[in-house]
């Protein structure tokens, strides 16, 4: 195998174990360290690209996500005996290869998708950002996501939220509570919003009246980190039962046509996990439309941008904020990329 596609594997490998991920992290160390034919086959789509580039387009989860729905699928059953809950990642590996013998078609075509993992406990990140803006804006919230997936962080203000001993915000009877460990200042908990308005797009929306769209979301959750997959499950569940909605489009002109300002309304354009699969132009032109809405915004009428996102190089992810007008951009906090804790810097007052 190449090397850039090893030490992209390795890398991710160790993102896995320290995200939590040991079975992950012991699958794509054999995938490292294997030259099966069939198996270098599957990442022939990107044969030659330096091992930044395979990371930023996620390919070695793109691969375990493959093995991970086949197992969903109950497709491979070899496999699955090898699988949390009973994990053994040595044996998993044999069988792994011989379910890429049987179903390389398969695998290849969901590898050919970027990935979608509508992550809900990402929203625990994005909550004191929402916070924020209500509290500078004192006005009722239009939230307006960017490659929502499947949609299901629409449901922000609908969720219980717990940060240990700093308290809780949101619905007690909430089927979802995400609880995420909060470091930093104090969380800004006491501000209540109002939202008005939610809407959503992406260019290839995970529909969840489908089985086999369900299934692909949840085969992007680590198949060792059970209690993500229920939190997926449950919020999958709210989000049918709530009729949530995800326009197909493009984001930049769905930017351009959705997000100007309005009046007694503060406009929030968010995103988490979604600018990497941007290519360098999509990401300049997009960031011009939403400046192009600030430079528009009067205190009325604010716009804000607030994203969930890698930090540069091996950084930690950030949730960042920019409002209009004034065009203030900052850094609130560092963040684990599950929302698992959040380190919290905050907004100057």
């Amino acid at each position: 195998m190449d090397d850039p596609l090893a030490a992209a594997l390795r890398l991710q490998s160790s993102v896995c174990a320290h995200l939590g991920s040991p079975f992950n992290a012991a699958l794509l160390q054999a995938a490292a360290a294997d030259p099966a034919p069939p198996l270098r086959a599957l990442f022939a789509p990107w044969e030659g690209r330096p091992r930044e580039a395979l990371m930023a387009d996620a390919v070695a989860l793109r691969f375990v996500g493959a093995l991970h729905d086949l197992v969903l699928d109950a497709a491979a059953p070899d496999l699955a005996r090898f699988f949390p809950p009973h994990a053994d990642a040595a044996r998993a590996w044999p069988a792994a290869l011989a379910a890429i013998e049987d179903h390389g078609a398969r695998i290849q075509a969901f590898m050919g998708h970027e990935p979608q993992t509508n992550e809900v406990g990402r929203a625990a990140c994005l909550l004191p950002g929402f916070l924020t803006v209500g509290r500078r804006t004192r006005l009722p919230l239009r939230c307006l996501e960017l490659g929502a997936s499947a949609g299901l962080n629409q449901l922000w203000p609908q969720l219980r939220y717990r940060y240990g001993a700093w308290g809780t915000w949101g619905d007690p009877a909430s089927p979802v509570c995400l609880e995420a460990e909060w470091r930093g200042s104090p969380p800004p908990l006491g501000v209540a919003v109002t939202v008005v308005e939610t809407a959503a797009c992406d260019r290839a929306p995970v529909r969840l009246s489908d089985p086999a769209a369900r299934r692909r979301l949840a085969a992007y959750v680590w198949p060792d980190q059970a209690e993500r997959l229920e939190r997926l499950q449950r919020a999958v569940r709210m989000a049918l039962a709530a009729g949530v909605a995800v326009e197909a489009g493009d984001a930049v002109d769905w930017v351009r046509s959705t997000a100007a300002p309005r009046p007694g309304l503060a406009t929030v354009i968010y995103h988490s996990v979604f600018w990497q699969y941007l290519a360098a132009g999509a990401q300049q032109a997009l960031a011009e439309a939403i400046a192009d809405h600030g430079a528009a915004a009067s205190d009325d009428a604010p716009l804000a941008w607030l994203r969930m996102e890698p930090g540069a190089g091996a950084s930690p992810f950030e949730l960042r904020l920019s409002v209009w007008p004034g065009g203030l951009d900052c850094r609130l906090a560092t963040v684990h990329a599950h929302g698992a804790w959040i380190d919290w810097g905050g907004l100057a007052d």
